[in-house]
């Protein structure tokens, strides 16, 4: 039984991959397939945490739009990233977690057919979340550039119509892992001038650089402020990924639909998560530089190892994909064989954007495997593929 807002909408695959992992029961087994870390939280988030647990006043409903420490930290951090001043009670609203918000952004903007420019690759949560709201996907290739990823700025002016209500960005985005460039927020700016549309940008992985350049967020753009929506979270960055805690911040012309739609949705965040997830907005040293720093060298091992493959160099972020079509062999079936032979367990880019461009790519998560675990796993590929 599939009803109609649900017949364009595949699983992402990572459930199945995970399960099959889980149940092989496989110690050597290299868990590349899903979006985890193993390295450990804020110790402040801990703590606060554990306290809230005990606390009377975070096992209640209220309040609706979160607590006020939590959209303090929230507004406060958007406000230091882009020079723009946000009111924590009238701009911003706490989500259980980023996709959450997500999808009570877009219900609060889209009518039935609106359409959301998206780069392709995407995550097909964010795909999924699209449909889900009544809202149409227009894909943007990236492009292979140099052996990294740039957006394909032609046919971003193509994707516009009188139909453009939003676009989704990411940066890092999932599961490329492009990082936008001035040229490329200047182009989505000029969109955004053109149509009147909405930025909804997901700022989950935001200071996950490899680049050593900073942060390039769109609302500190000219003009672009008042037309950004932002959702954060802790999940990535903070390493928090089962607290299930997010933050939207943007203008107050569309806060309220969306505290109304966020109450219509979920009704409330998970209470004892959000004094952790303040705790850890307000940390002296929150570990976002340290983790970055293995995260890359994590990174760069598979990199160098397998450089004579079609691995596509991510600029930030969790993931990497390697073009396996370009190897002869479709994405299903290289992460059957590398799960079989190489005990490796990898997601297909199926469903991630349009089959034939994403519908190429294998990913490769590396966040949650250590450097000496990485290691050596060119030879695992070979096992498995034969190259």
């Amino acid at each position: 039984m599939t009803i109609s807002r649900l017949a364009e909408i595949p699983g992402i695959g990572v459930d199945r991959m995970g399960n099959a992992a889980d149940a092989a029961g496989d110690g050597r087994m290299l868990r590349l397939e899903n979006l985890d870390t193993d390295i450990p939280p804020p110790r402040e988030a801990i703590a606060a945490t554990l306290a809230a647990v005990t606390r009377d006043d975070a096992n209640s409903y209220l309040p609706f739009l979160g607590i006020a420490p939590l959209r303090r930290a929230a507004a406060a951090r958007l406000t230091a990233t882009t020079g723009v001043s946000y009111d924590w009670e009238s701009q911003c609203v706490v989500s259980a977690g980023g996709l959450s918000g997500i999808l009570n952004v877009l219900l609060a903007i889209l009518e039935p057919g609106d359409e959301v420019v998206i780069t392709d690759p995407a995550y097909a949560g964010l795909l999924n979340r699209i449909r889900l709201a009544g809202g149409v996907p227009k894909l943007v290739p990236l492009r292979v550039v140099d052996g990294g990823w740039r957006l394909d700025l032609d046919r971003l002016r193509e994707a516009e119509s009188d139909r453009t209500r939003a676009v989704l960005t990411m940066s890092p985005s999932m599961p490329s892992g492009v990082v936008h460039t001035a040229d490329e927020w200047r182009a989505i700016a000029d969109l955004v001038d053109r149509t009147g549309a909405w930025v909804v940008h997901d700022a989950a992985m935001e200071r996950i650089l490899y680049t050593d350049r900073p942060v390039l967020h769109p609302a500190s753009l000219d003009g672009l402020a008042e037309r950004t929506v932002t959702v954060g979270s802790v999940s990535k960055e903070y390493r928090m990924i089962g607290w299930r805690v997010g933050w939207i911040v943007g203008p107050k012309a569309v806060m309220n639909d969306v505290g109304l739609v966020s109450l219509s949705n979920v009704v409330c965040q998970v209470g004892i998560a959000m004094p952790g997830a303040a705790a850890a907005l307000t940390a002296a040293d929150d570990g976002v530089a340290a983790a970055t720093a293995e995260w890359r060298r994590r990174r760069d091992v598979i990199l160098a190892e397998m450089a004579d493959l079609p691995v596509v160099r991510p600029d930030g972020g969790w993931s990497l994909l390697i073009d396996t079509a370009a190897l002869g062999m479709a994405p299903a079936d290289a992460s059957a064989r590398l799960f079989e032979k190489g005990r490796i367990a990898a997601t297909p880019m199926t469903g991630w954007g349009a089959d034939g461009h994403a519908g190429r790519y294998l990913r490769f998560v590396f966040a949650n495997e250590p450097v000496d675990r990485l290691t050596g796993i060119r030879e695992r590929v070979r096992a498995a593929w034969g190259l």
